[in-house]
């Protein structure tokens, strides 16, 4: 009985781990895919966890009468589920797509750390305290997560993985290397660039007033990366809520 509740818990594993690395190859090797499926997903299960969750808000702020207003209910519901769908479409889009093979495969290594934690802390919360791992996923796990991916994406720029274009390459680069019609991938490659020089930026405007280390901790927070929160919670969530259904139903 011991051993067999060994294996079972093992298989769990394994399928969790395989599941994580399933979602980041997806990420790398189809990423238009992958946002058009990220887009959808966080859609549709948000428009179910929205409604459910607003129709006990609602009347915390406005009293008895959205209670009986399925239809108010439904509306806010619908354009705020659209809504975290559109940002996690395009967060995921920009993210990894891109000319740079070697940074998006450390990307997609990134954000697989960043399921696979965010899948743990939900099990575990799960287990301690009975927490329901779509509904505290999906509503509260999004800043931490995108919070954890903005760090791994500084360890890497702060170790030279990740390349550190400077305002003049990235001029360059717009006027000189990118064709009038650019495409999809080009843009999303000159956007990450974008965006590692506003960080820079930032750290060394931020330097000014405070001391190295505390600016860095504040582009970390303030980074565009911190949007890729909804993205790894959206997954973490479906994996949490898989992995504790198979445990109750083997173990």
């Amino acid at each position: 009985m011991i051993i067999l509740r060994i294996l079972s818990n093992a298989i769990i594993m394994a399928g969790e781990v395989a599941a994580v690395a399933a979602i980041a190859a997806f990420a790398f090797y189809c990423p238009f895919v992958f946002a058009g499926v990220t887009a959808a997903l966080s859609f549709l299960l948000g428009l179910r966890l929205e409604v459910a969750r607003l129709r006990y808000e609602l009347p915390f702020y406005f009293g008895g009468l959205v209670r009986r207003s399925a239809v108010l209910t439904a509306m806010v519901g619908f354009l705020e589920a659209a809504f975290k769908g559109i940002v996690a479409g395009v967060a995921t889009l920009f993210t990894f797509s891109g000319t740079d093979t070697d940074r998006r495969f450390w990307v997609a290594v990134v954000f697989a750390l960043c399921i696979y934690a965010g899948a743990s802390l939900l099990r575990l919360l799960s287990l301690k305290s009975d927490a329901l791992p779509m509904r505290w996923g999906y509503f509260r796990l999004a800043p931490l997560l995108g919070l954890l991916f903005s760090i791994g994406m500084a360890v890497l720029a702060a170790a030279a993985v990740l390349p550190q274009s400077t305002v003049s390459d990235i001029g360059w680069k717009i006027i000189f290397e990118t064709p009038e019609h650019p495409s999809i991938e080009q843009v999303s490659e000159l956007l990450f660039q974008i965006k590692q020089a506003f960080d820079q930026f930032i750290v060394t405007i931020l330097s000014q007033i405070v001391d190295a280390d505390t600016a860095r901790i504040i582009a970390i927070v303030i980074s565009v990366n911190v949007l890729s929160g909804f993205v790894s919670a959206l997954y973490a969530a479906l994996i949490a809520a898989g992995v504790r259904r198979a445990e109750d139903a083997l173990l």
